[in-house]
């Protein structure tokens, strides 16, 4: 549905596309992409991909595409430091340019480059130029352009995974501020992206609520007085700053004057330059959209519109205006059976290989055939190929262990390479990893019924890139063999005592009745404690507590996260949170983990590889991976899984392998030193943050230390970290202030991490796992700073996972673990669990840390921390 048709609009808009945008975020987001030749690809191939689909599907009468342009603008004279902070332009997005203007320009567009203005500035200029004639639609995702939304004016970002347009009445709905406040509010919070200092000690909330009592900054001087003493400390002499802060964020509304409507009018696409363009860039999926008939090449051609001249045949006519041709399926495809000892030769060959209804479609030599199987006759041949293709190489071995006759360096698993290129897609379904071949930009057509040719054109896409990136090492070393030890824990599975989860079961569910005739005694009246509209009925109206906190849709919230902060203020809360507390141990735990069992009386939980954009694995089927832990609900839920008959259980945890991970990486002496020494990590760090022996700390000093060590993993702000320690929002700024002056490495090396990413638009990991960060480079400082603690908590969780899997690979392999008959069972996060005979397990349990311990070179040394139990409980 085009957008005029979502808008309900009955005029053709004017479409004004901020290309800077689009550009920086194309470059971010596909790092690998370049022609044979080297030559970087990247973000003209993203641009053009938005500029197509607009073309195609909006068929506007009048576009304007436009550029920021190389020289400083007036803000830089304003404000000397405006962008300081930004690197300069990469030199691989740099010559991508030239060639961009020069596309677009065929494809009938007129470009424009901003001189001492930025595009931002020609398009909010243009909007308020024709707003009152067309509707206007702003084609970006820079939220400055949020201040020119008008009745007739929305924004629309059609490269968002939500297709987002957003109007006056969304502006106004979410924050409730106008757009024409849009550059107060900026000019209050500041802007880092483009190193706009804002108002010290004001964030989003204090600013919204200060321009929800005075609408301007002109307001805000004339009330001064009127501000609560501690806000008015912050405005007060810092108003003339301020003032310059909106005139930085403000958009120009009088350049290019003189322009006109008609000016924005594409001309005829020249298609067959156009298409020669996209050649030469080897953009062949785009070379396939262009619009053509049979036998008839896409050519230099006027619109559809304009008549032939007297006198002269009319040609056919062609436009990216028009939709393409829809691609023929073609004839039905003739599938040849073959017996798996009838195939051609596989000896040496590449191959493409899907299991399919009764049986797997292969593709081989260009040709497309079916094998009925069985996987035991098929494996044996297919093993002398070269290569083997497959959408997912754990389905195919949790189906038959024939398949393990293939050699494992042989196997190239599609949806692990889509995973590692791309670890935030979420869907790496064989289905989307075929369309994906549509889109793709080197891709040659398949026909849609060859699956298994399907497998080998993915592959052969796929693998230069895995090499480009870097990825290549990874998949062969650590994520494909990693498969059959997945397959191998599934088969096993643990051992559950029925028993146990029954008297479990019954203990909770007298604790929750008793907590429900409590809950209602202390409300007063009959409700139910499941409704969270009637809980909020209860706690807000009829109770009289303060909210805090509303739901996406406006209604006051009763989430955990809410209740929490309402702790202590009535008793009614506590005991809601209690009953929520055990109710998900009931519904999640206690009724359902007994019925999946098979029956050989163990629980075979799902490994998910392809689940986490850090690498961490996952499980489904139960999710065994977020079993409570801690505190006596913890201790009674592992002690309901036990080992098999004759076996005992030990259980390998990881002592803080993120902080020795952040040691080793940010080659902190006090962090390191620490682990070397054996240290309490905690308590070295209070000291040095409060200047104390360690001995003197005080256990609130060693909590602070302990969740700041390990909030800063997870990119954790002065916000949660005020939450998490129960103190001001201020005084949470001034802890962490404290923490990266005293401990000056680490903030260097956050400060480094970030600026690299921000440089190649991406952070890699000890094994080298990469995670793509296009937002960092983003003009929406939520988006940016999001990209941020990505950043750092892929590095270091990431490379937590990597090494969680290299023990993992090196347990499995072990001889001495497979002479003492140990199989590993469990992986959870940074715990291995591994069953073994009874009067094994002691010496197991020695060897399997042994492994963990030395898997991996840190400069803090692993520490693992070993039990032995006939229950899980027991063991960890």
């Amino acid at each position: 549905m085009s957008i005029k048709e979502r808008l309900r609009l009955d005029t053709d808009p004017v479409f004004l596309i901020d290309g800077s945008s689009f550009l920086h975020r194309s470059y971010h987001a596909n790092p690998d992409l370049k022609r044979s030749d080297g030559f970087p690809t990247n973000a003209l191939y993203g641009v053009l991909r938005v500029l197509l689909r607009l073309l195609r599907e909006e068929k506007p009468k009048y576009v304007g595409f436009f550029l920021d342009g190389p020289k400083p603008t007036f803000r830089h004279e304003l404000f000397p430091a405006y962008k300081a902070n930004r690197p300069k332009m990469p030199e691989p997005l740099a010559k991508q340019i030239a060639p961009l203007l020069r596309a677009v320009e065929l494809m009938g567009l007129t470009p424009a480059v901003s001189d001492g203005v930025e595009a931002d500035d020609c398009i909010a200029s243009l909007a308020a130029a024709f707003k009152d004639r067309r509707p206007v639609v702003i084609v970006a995702s820079d939220k400055d352009l949020k201040q020119c939304l008008d009745e007739n004016v929305v924004l629309w970002d059609p490269a968002s995974k939500q297709d987002k347009v957003t109007t006056r009445a969304d502006l106004l709905a979410e924050t409730g501020l106008t757009p024409g406040q849009w550059a107060d509010f900026q000019a209050l919070t500041g802007d880092s992206t483009d190193n706009i200092p804002g108002l010290p000690g004001v964030g989003p909330k204090t600013a919204l609520k200060l321009l929800a009592d005075f609408p301007s900054l002109e307001a805000l001087r004339a009330h001064l007085a009127e501000l609560p003493e501690k806000l008015r400390a912050k405005v007060d002499g810092r108003l003339d700053d301020l003032f310059l802060y909106r005139e930085l964020t403000r958009m120009k509304t009088d350049v290019l004057p003189g322009t006109r409507l008609e000016d924005l009018a594409p001309k005829p696409a020249d298609l067959g330059a156009f298409a020669d363009f996209l050649r030469e860039y080897e953009f062949r999926s785009m070379l396939r959209d262009l619009p053509r008939t049979d036998g008839i090449p896409p050519a230099a051609v006027p619109l559809p519109e304009e008549q032939a001249k007297p006198g002269k045949p009319r040609q056919q006519q062609f436009s990216l205006f028009d939709a393409p041709a829809p691609k023929p399926a073609g004839p039905p495809l003739d599938v040849p059976e073959r017996a798996p000892k009838a195939l051609p030769s596989c000896t040496g060959k590449h191959l493409g290989l899907v299991p399919v209804e009764g049986g797997f479609r292969l593709g081989l030599d260009g040709h497309e055939y079916f094998c009925p199987g069985p996987a035991a006759e098929l494996a044996p041949i297919l093993s002398r190929a070269r290569s083997l293709a497959v959408p997912g190489l754990q389905d195919l071995l949790r189906a038959d262990d024939a398949w393990r006759a293939v050699p494992l360096a042989a196997w190239f698993d599609c949806s692990l390479a889509a995973y590692l290129l791309n670890p935030e897609d979420r869907n790496y379904s064989w289905e989307r990893l075929r369309q994906s071949l549509n889109q793709d930009v080197q891709a040659e057509e398949i026909h849609p019924e060859s699956q298994g040719l399907a497998a080998l054109a993915f592959r052969r896409n796929t693998a230069p890139r895995l090499e480009a990136a870097g990825l290549d090492r990874l998949m062969r070393t650590l994520e494909l063999p990693l498969v059959p030890v997945l397959v191998d824990m599934e088969r096993a599975g643990i051992a559950i005592d029925r028993k146990a989860f029954s008297g479990f079961l019954d203990e909770v569910g007298g604790q929750i009745e008793a907590l429900t005739a409590r809950i209602l005694e202390l409300a007063g009246e009959s409700f139910n404690v499941r409704s969270s509209p009637q809980t909020a009925v209860v706690l807000f109206q009829k109770l009289g507590l303060k909210p805090a906190g509303k739901t996406p849709g406006g209604a006051l919230s009763t989430s955990n996260d809410v209740l929490e902060r309402l702790a202590g203020q009535h008793p009614i809360v506590d005991a809601i949170l209690e009953f929520r507390m055990l109710e998900k141990l009931r519904s999640t735990y206690l009724e359902p983990l007994p019925r999946l069992a098979g029956e050989d009386g163990r629980i075979h939980t799902h490994f998910n590889q392809l689940a986490t954009a850090t690498g961490r694995l996952s499980s489904s089927g139960p999710n065994l991976q977020n079993i409570p832990v801690r505190g006596p609900q913890g201790q009674r839920m592992r002690a309901c899984f036990t080992a098999g008959t004759g076996n005992l259980l030990a259980s390998a945890d990881y002592s803080q392998v993120e902080l020795r991970v952040l040691a080793h990486f940010s080659k902190d002496r006090n962090l390191i030193e620490a682990f070397a020494r054996d240290e309490d990590i905690h308590a070295r760090t209070a000291a040095i943050l409060f200047d104390k022996e360690p001995a003197q700390v005080t256990p609130d000093e060693r909590r602070n230390a302990k969740t700041i060590n390990f909030g800063l993993i997870y990119g954790m702000g002065p916000q949660k970290l005020a939450r998490e320690l129960s103190i001001s929002m201020n005084q949470a700024k001034e802890f962490i202030e404290r923490y990266f002056a005293r401990l000056t490495t680490l903030r260097d090396f956050y400060e480094n991490l970030v600026e690299e990413a921000g440089r190649n638009g991406f952070v890699t990991t000890l094994a080298g796992r990469r995670r793509l960060l296009p937002e960092l480079g983003s003009r929406n400082q939520q988006l940016a700073s999001q990209a941020r603690r990505q950043a750092i908590n892929t590095v270091i969780q990431g490379s937590a996972a990597d090494i969680i899997k290299m023990a993992m690979l090196a347990v499995a392999a072990d001889q001495e673990l497979r002479a003492l008959n140990a199989r590993l069972i469990l992986q959870i996060h940074d715990e291995l669990v591994l069953e073994a005979p009874a009067v094994n397990i002691e010496a197991a349990g020695t060897r399997l840390r042994r492994i963990m311990q030395n898997v991996a070179r840190l400069d803090a040394p692993l520490k693992v921390d070993l039990g032995t139990g006939r229950t899980w409980a027991e063991a960890h």
